[in-house]
């Protein structure tokens, strides 16, 4: 590929470019003298190849002189696949710069972890002679115990392991910490069988087989089998079900319909309903003991949250779109102190991040990295592209694992395929733990800082739920661009979905490639890797007249902020407001029904941003636009229903109405009729003399208490006894 490397240090500027004395075309293994060469200095080292990045670390282990990996780490950055090996080679000199230029960025903050600790305690659980055959390839090494799920098949004579039969009833947990539940409703007691075939030989009706249970729907009731078992007493017909609960540190699953059906099952689980995934399932479950540790992915801020108050529910994005089922609901505990909110275990949580896209408020975030270390990574990718002559930049956003396997086969085929493009020049590869981890936030601030569009590409990783959850996003991003005019398409989804990738683990003696020979000689690419190469061609859309050079925050809402005020001081069209799509919109008004509302100001407390407050001086419901969430606590909370969202973005007077408070609706301030201090509005009070006039409490005189504060209603029950009985209060 092309590489020129006095351009390349123009383009990362004096500090950057320091270090490219030398362009090399062949470093993988011809010239592995100069990679031994720079390896001896303790700068900072980065190759530009991540293919043969095992051999650099052998090598610099080999080196003589050298500093250890620990003391001085190796980056690796990748400029083939991604940029070189291409139709668009000769112009991607931005792009490779500007991918140097991030890899140089310091690396991430470290973040708390979350442990594991596995004694290799096995639940092996499927039809007997699945099951024992699983089990026979991890006893050696494991601690295991089968549960049989169906009462045919075969056991071995000889017992060498603790063997059950049931329904299993529970299963959850994680590594290490797994709760199984299971019933038994069988005649036949495994844990008194002796497997001494005697009930076999006597049964009638053949029954029974060598899986030890008897099945009930041929079984007559001879009973012949009692009889020839009475020595060891394993089989009772009048036995009530047995129920039987153990813990366990990983669980196989051979069932044809897996005991935990979820998109990302807990670490720790495994289901196999085929031979190749039952091999992979005893690989990984044999390495499975010891202490482990991942990151602990999110930060959460239950004072910003807004699922509940009250036990009332608003906000359940995050739970409804978590394919681990790692968040619960916490509003129905009682005996809380901080209000409800959500809990997250972090030993289900596998990363996706998710939930902190569709987080409206920002409570949950997103750790790994953090959202300010990307945003530093983006700003450097735009500014470095730019600053190089790059124009039309679009992010492409992938995962660590099948994202980057699908850039690399897509940059292999273009080299041998002349039908395949590559990835384009403009296309700037963006590597995340997760594609759903990143959110609207992150895609404005993007489009500010000067790409024309942010894609994220999606390949059978992402489940169903993550896949809408980030289109919803998009929607609302969209609307918000080309409410403002900015012209064209800004966001999409890639779908790379079906595309044939050697696995990581796989290490081939070659480049793996998505293409078959045909009978011609020439190179057939796959439709799926045709497909993903159409739709990285898509012509650019219209970004902002100037690049932001704003920061992004910690805080998501602010961050927006930033990201909005920059693109409406560059947008060809100011309306007053922009429409946007319920539900997946961060931003909105509140519509108040001012004739059913009573000013009790419930929605106030509800309110967990403090987009709804009151005023001290007089009765009044005021908002701040800004801060709301259109999580619908305030809806749910008001006893008229009196209040409705409308999801919008406020542009009015140059976006600063939205931070400015707005009175929804006010009214004069009913006075005590005994110190004259107001307490309530006309209208609440009304109301309350409708419900409470005819109660025993409030005739007569007293119905004046009505009308009275509460400390002038108290003191007139204490100086008019006779207008108030005891039983009355």
């Amino acid at each position: 590929m092309p590489l020129d490397g006095p351009a390349l240090r123009r383009a990362l500027g004096p500090e950057a470019g320091a270090g490219l004395e030398n362009v090399h075309s062949t470093l993988c293994r011809r010239e592995a003298g100069a990679f031994q060469r720079a390896a001896k200095g303790n700068d900072a080292l980065l190759v530009a190849c991540t293919q043969e990045s095992r051999l650099f670390l052998e090598l610099n282990q080999a080196t003589e002189g050298a500093p250890s990996v620990a003391e001085r780490p190796i980056s690796f950055v990748n400029i083939r696949e991604s940029a070189g090996w291409s139709k668009d080679a000769g112009a991607a000199l931005p792009k490779i710069a500007a991918l140097i230029a991030a890899a140089q960025l310091p690396p991430a903050e470290p973040v708390p972890l979350v442990g594991y600790r596995s004694a290799g305690r096995t639940l092996v659980i499927g039809p007997a002679e699945a099951a024992m055959r699983a089990a026979g390839m991890l006893a050696d090494k494991l601690e295991v115990t089968v549960l049989l799920s169906r009462p045919v098949g075969t056991l071995p004579q000889e017992r060498t392991l603790a063997v059950h039969a049931g329904t299993v009833t529970r299963l959850s947990g994680w590594l290490g910490a797994f709760e199984a539940s299971w019933t038994s409703a069988n005649p036949i007691d495994l844990d008194l069988c002796t497997r001494c075939n005697a009930c076999i030989e006597v049964c009638p009706e053949q029954a029974i087989d060598f899986s030890y249970q008897i099945d009930l729907a041929k079984c007559t009731g001879h009973r012949e089998c009692v009889r020839a078992c009475e020595a060891a007493g394993a089989i009772d017909f009048q036995r009530e079900t047995q129920t039987a609960s153990e813990s366990f540190d990983l669980v196989l699953d051979l069932g044809a319909v897996a005991q935990i059906a979820l998109h990302q099952p807990p670490q720790g689980y495994f289901h196999a309903t085929d031979d190749a995934a039952l091999i992979d399932a005893v690989l990984q479950l044999r390495e499975s003991v010891g202490e482990f540790e991942k990151p602990r992915f999110f930060n959460y801020k239950q004072k910003i949250c807004a699922h509940s108050r009250n036990e009332q529910i608003g906000c359940v994005a995050c739970i409804e779109v978590c394919s681990a089922e790692a968040i619960r609901s916490d509003a129905s505990l009682k005996g809380r102190t901080s209000g409800g909110g959500i809990v997250v275990e972090p030993h289900l949580c596998v990363g996706c991040g998710a939930c902190t896209t569709v987080c409206p408020s920002g409570a949950l975030s997103y750790a790994t990295p953090r959202p300010e270390g990307l945003g530093l990574r983006i700003r450097t990718l735009l500014a470095t592209y730019a600053r190089a002559g790059g124009t039309g930049a679009a992010l492409l956003i992938h995962s660590q694992q099948a994202g980057a396997r699908a850039i690399g086969e897509l940059g292999r085929a273009a080299r041998i395929d002349a039908a395949v493009h590559g990835l384009p020049a403009r296309v700037l590869p963006v590597e995340v733990w997760h594609t759903a981890s990143v959110g609207i936030d992150l895609w404005l601030s993007a489009i500010a800082l000067g790409a024309v569009q942010v894609w994220v590409l999606m390949t059978d990783e992402e489940a169903p739920d993550y896949r809408r959850a980030v289109a919803a996003q998009m929607q609302v991003a969209q609307a918000i661009l080309t409410g403002l005019g900015f012209a064209g398409e800004h966001f999409a989804i890639i779908d790379a979905a079906g595309l044939a990738i050697v696995p990581s683990t796989a290490q081939p003696s070659g480049p793996a490639v998505a293409v078959a020979p045909t009978a011609r000689g020439r190179q057939a690419t796959d439709p799926a890797l045709a497909r993903l190469d159409r739709a990285l061609g898509a012509a650019p859309a219209a970004g902002a007249r100037r690049a932001a050079t704003f920061s992004v925050q910690a805080d998501k809402r602010t961050t927006l902020d930033l990201a909005l005020d920059h693109l409406l001081q560059n947008a060809n069209l100011t309306p007053e407001a922009i429409a946007l799509p319920a539900p997946a919109s961060p931003f909105g008004n509140l519509i108040v029904d001012t004739a059913a509302c009573t000013l009790c100001l419930a929605c106030v407390g509800a309110c967990p941003e403090a987009a709804l407050a009151d005023n001290a001086d007089r009765p009044q419901l005021r908002f701040f636009e800004k801060n709301c969430v259109q999580c619908g606590l305030c809806a749910i909370t008001c006893p008229e229903d009196a209040i409705r969202l409308e999801p919008r973005l406020l542009l009015a007077d140059g976006g600063k109405a939205r931070a400015q408070a707005r009175v929804l609706h006010e009214a004069e301030p009913f006075c005590c009729v005994r110190c004259g201090k107001p307490f309530g509005t006309l209208r609440a009070i009304e109301l309350m003399i409708t419900k409470l006039g005819s109660h025993a409490m409030f005739q007569g005189a007293a119905a004046a208490r009505l009308k009275m504060c509460g400390d002038c209603r108290i003191v007139d029950i204490h100086t008019n006894p006779d207008e108030v009985r005891i039983d009355q209060l």
